[in-house]
């Protein structure tokens, strides 16, 4: 091991910023793709175990959920039909956070920081599950706002001027809301 004092010669500080809304909805399609493509191999593999392997037939419980059930509700919602309007809507409303002066000057301060990447992805497959659970085969903005509060909620921490005003995180997502536009 090194001494301390010669160990700071090999740290850095790179500065990484958010990535644009165009490659934020490029990583978005690309994390969807990647997820349906995994749970496919895993149907397949799931699917492919010799007879003598697989459990044995339990009781029937009407509130037993399958392992493949899950599976087969998942690539149905990762399936669901998104315009890329609707895409670019959801991606807005989540680089909306990151500088919320663009919007409204006076709520350039009320974030320590807006959410990421993951909020995107987050956002995308809680409104594709919000719209399976409702019996639809596509997404719409009605959809995103949904679920937008629960998904962003613990994603955007409130700054110190913001609580002094007595904004919380509701408010501000509530306020993302109407200043982006349904596309």
């Amino acid at each position: 091991p090194l001494p301390e004092a010669q160990l700071d010669r090999f740290l850095m500080h790179v500065r990484v910023d958010y990535p644009t809304a165009k490659t934020e909805q490029a990583i978005l399609q690309l994390v969807r793709a990647e997820a349906q493509k995994a749970l496919v191999l895993h149907h397949k593999t799931a699917t492919n175990v010799p007879s003598d392997q697989q459990p044995k037939e339990q009781q029937q419980d009407p509130l037993r959920l399958e392992q493949s059930h899950i599976f087969i509700a998942r690539q149905e919602i990762l399936s669901l039909y998104m315009t890329e309007n609707v895409e670019r809507y959801l991606v807005q409303l989540v680089t909306a956070s990151r500088n919320l002066g663009k919007y409204d000057q006076k709520m350039q301060d009320w974030l320590e920081y807006g959410a990421g990447p993951r909020g995107t992805i987050a956002l995308d497959r809680c409104a594709r599950a919000h719209a399976w659970l409702q019996g639809r085969d596509y997404v719409s903005p009605d959809d995103v706002t949904a679920v937008i509060h629960d998904v962003l909620r613990h994603r955007l921490p409130v700054s110190f001027a913001a609580q002094a005003e007595g904004v919380d995180t509701d408010q501000i997502i509530d306020a993302i809301i109407n200043y982006v536009p349904a596309i």
